[in-house]
């Protein structure tokens, strides 16, 4: 019986693919890194988010009108799957034939089908979550959130110059810093707290880093990276 590969579940910011416009230099060595440890024989499924653009629709919505949470979370959810759409695209020779925006479907994967691409689901549910989903759906037990920065900080870094980064938080510990315990449409955090929750439940390991590259391939073989990991 053939083994089955180590899945690897990756939360894309979506404002690491686009900051202010999008990041063809990220994409380009992203996918080679990715594909590098794929003929190793390794599975990714990835999930993006929606960043920027989804921030963007949002707050038009809110100028315009008193717009409720379930549009805000709509708009959030089709940012992503145009993120998902273009990262499926350029894994199109490894990837699995569809999009995935149900985390709980069951997926007939084939050999060659070595990346699978995720994105928003439903209102009420974020990028983050989905990956502990698909983490459960895949018996994963390990996801990587590469967000627009390198630690989770003991403070908030933008209002307190003395924050601290840390390299290692525990689940109950993270949803104190967090201070908030519900997800909200556009909530910036370095994980969701309702993801939180869950991911606590389950045990997961959550790395939580930045953009660089080379940092990222550092986790996957197990040396030391910037960056914090968030567990039981």
């Amino acid at each position: 019986m053939a083994k089955v590969p180590e899945t690897i579940i990756i939360s894309l910011g979506g404002s690491v693919m686009a900051p202010n416009q999008i990041d063809v230099g990220f994409l380009n060595g992203f996918r080679q890194l990715i594909l590098k440890f794929v003929r190793d024989g390794y599975r990714f499924a990835i999930i993006c988010g929606g960043g920027k653009t989804a921030r963007e629709y949002q707050n038009a919505a809110r100028h315009v009108v008193n717009a409720v949470h379930e549009d805000l979370d709509w708009l959030g959810i089709h940012a992503t799957r145009l993120n998902a759409h273009l990262m499926r695209t350029i894994f199109r020779e490894v990837a699995h034939a569809k999009l995935v925006k149900n985390p709980n479907e069951r997926l007939k994967l084939k050999p060659s089908e070595r990346v699978i691409v995720a994105a928003g689901w439903k209102p009420g549910r974020s990028t983050d979550y989905i990956a502990v989903l698909l983490a459960k759906n895949l018996g994963a037990r390990t996801v990587i959130n590469i967000t627009n920065t390198d630690y989770v900080y003991n403070k908030d870094p933008s209002k307190f110059p003395d924050a601290r980064p840390l390299q290692e938080v525990s689940w109950k510990d993270f949803r104190k810093l967090i201070g908030v315990s519900k997800w909200s449409p556009g909530l910036n955090t370095p994980f969701d707290p309702v993801a939180a929750k869950v991911a606590e439940k389950m045990k997961l390991k959550v790395a939580v880093m930045g953009k660089d590259l080379g940092n990222l391939e550092a986790f996957l073989v197990n040396t030391p990276f910037r960056g914090t990991v968030i567990r039981a």
